[in-house]
Parts: C-alpha cells; structure tokens; sequence
C-alpha cells in the first residue's frame, strides 16, 4: 500500500508515526478500503492498512493498523475471529448473501422446516475441516481475482482450503431465518458456511446479516466509530504498537542485541536477557517479540532451530 507523505508539522504525524491499531467498528455500505481512507485522512500522513476486509454489507470489527504497525499486519490478521450472523434459508444467491441475485427458492413451507432442523445440523461443523471458498471472493484463480472472472460469467475453480470452527451456537430463530455464533479460524468464509448449510438442508440459504464482533484480542468494547474518527481525539483510541500481539512468548534484548536487530542478524542465547518468558514447548517459527530494555517491541522474530531467533520484521 503506498505511504501517503504530509507535511512535517501535519497535526497528530509524531503520535502515529510510531503507530498502532485503531479498532473501528465498521458500518454496512463501505468497503474495508473506503474506511482505511477515511482513517488515513485523519493520522497525519502515517500509512494505515487492515488485518483482513469485511465485506461492503458486513458490520463490526475492523482492526486497521497505522505507522510502523502496517509491519505486523499479517500477524494480527491470523488469529481466529468471531461472528454473530443470520441466515436466510430457502433463499440462494450466487453470493451466497443478500447483495447477490436469487438463483433459487424453495417453498416457505420447505425453508420453515429446514429452519427447525437448523440447531441439530451445527455441531456437525464443529472441528478442522475442508471448506470451498465463494466464487465471489479475493482469492486468486488462475493469476485473476476470483470474484473479477464470477463476473465476468466466468467458471471459477477454488481449491478447498483447511479451516477450523471452533465454537458455533443457535442464537435464535424467527420464520426462515436463524442467527448463529461462530468461532473460526481465520480465512474461514460466513457466506460458504450460509452456502453449506443450506445445501445441506436442502433448500439453499444466503446470509441475511453479518456482525464481526471479535477478531483476535480486538473486541467490540474496543472499537470506535467512522463518525469518531473526525475528532480530534482520534490518538487516544489508538493501541499502542508495544502493546500489540500479548499472547506471543517476548524476550528482552541486551544492548548488543538491539544493536544486531537494527542491522537484521540473528539473535542467539547471549543476546537475551535470560529465556523468552512463554517460549517453552513453541514450535519452529514461532512469532517471539523482541523487546529493548525499557520493554518497547522493536523486533518480531521467528524461532529457527538451534534456538537462534531470525527478525521477520523490525520495527526500529
């Protein structure tokens, strides 16, 4: 994503230089990218990206990350995530929600039914399992977007991808629609399921509407709205770069250490200042923060064999 550049005494440039994430809690009609741009507008000229979109009609968290924090992006996207969503049944579209066109609908008696049976099927999606991304999606088919050739009219071929649910429940159901909770690993598709679960009802379904409301340690409590991003006080919502990422095992850094970080070399044992606290039993390439002696986070780095630690980003 290319840096916007402002002028040196932009307001707010020094506060988000360093930078964090900002929690937003993003409204229907957007894109994720409308709202990166919106922020930006609004943090001195100090870059902003996201963790992973939400689509245009989705609600809820979007954690955007801004200043040297854009680094860490594909650290803090990878964690599970959490949805409240309803679900149409008897309705299909070629989306597989409702911004798409109907290409099936059973008899509401038929979709009433399949509601009923709704709670029994869930446990069913429980676990680790294989799931076919929407043709309408971002990944990549042939070197091509998938969704840029569905609309084309084009087949498109996804190969199944590995996810994992980790909690679903039936929060209620009214007429043909039922609202669920899920826990999901991340890349886990809402619309596939919607897809799937009709399917395997036998009557087709599409989502109706889809709240984030967790997306790794970002909640809802946290986040703040477009409207909040106007005032001035836009910094004091931001989460501190040193403060991102507390489940990863840390270790402090002795002044030789830092001094080899700056440059992107290893690090070894008589680099540390004892033993990366949480490191114990994690496997190979594991995300270690690496702090400076005041317990700021310069460095991520991943555990290589021979417990040498090999910076994936440095944030110095």
């Amino acid at each position: 994503m290319p840096e916007v550049q402002a002028p040196p005494d932009a307001p707010g440039q020094a506060a988000f230089a360093r930078g964090g994430v900002i929690v937003i809690d993003k409204p229907a009609g957007p894109t994720s990218h409308d709202v990166v741009a919106a922020v930006r507008r609004h943090c001195g000229g100090a870059k902003v990206g996201h963790t992973g979109t939400l689509d245009p009609f989705a609600t809820g968290v979007l954690p955007l990350v801004v200043g040297r924090a854009t680094r860490l992006a594909r650290f803090l996207g990878g964690s599970d995530k959490e949805y409240v969503t309803r679900i149409r049944l008897g309705v299909a579209t070629d989306t597989h929600d409702i911004t798409g066109h109907v290409v099936s609908q059973a008899p509401e008696a038929e979709a009433l039914a399949a509601a009923g049976a709704a709670a029994a099927l869930l446990p069913a999606f429980l676990g680790r399992g294989l799931q076919s991304p929407p043709a309408y999606s971002a990944k990549l088919s042939d070197g091509v977007r998938a969704y840029e050739q569905a609309r084309r009219g084009r087949a498109v071929d996804l190969a199944p991808a590995e996810v994992t649910v980790f909690e679903i429940d039936m929060l209620e159901m009214e007429g043909p629609s039922v609202t669920v909770r899920l826990v999901t690993s991340a890349g886990f598709y809402v619309r596939a399921f919607a897809r799937d679960i009709g399917e395997r009802l036998g009557v087709g379904a599409s989502l109706d509407a889809l709240r984030r409301t967790r997306s790794g340690a970002f909640r809802l409590s946290e986040a703040v709205t477009l409207d909040a991003i106007q005032e001035p006080g836009l910094r004091e919502h931001l989460i501190p770069i040193d403060a991102l990422l507390p489940d990863c095992p840390a270790a402090v850094l002795t002044p030789e250490g830092v001094e080899r970080i700056a440059h992107g070399r290893d690090i070894g044992p008589g680099h540390l200042r004892g033993t990366p606290e949480g490191a114990a039993g994690a496997p190979q390439h594991s995300a270690i923060r690496l702090l400076g002696p005041d317990g700021g986070l310069l460095a991520l780095a991943e555990l290589a064999s021979g417990g040498v630690l090999h910076p994936a980003v440095v944030l110095m």
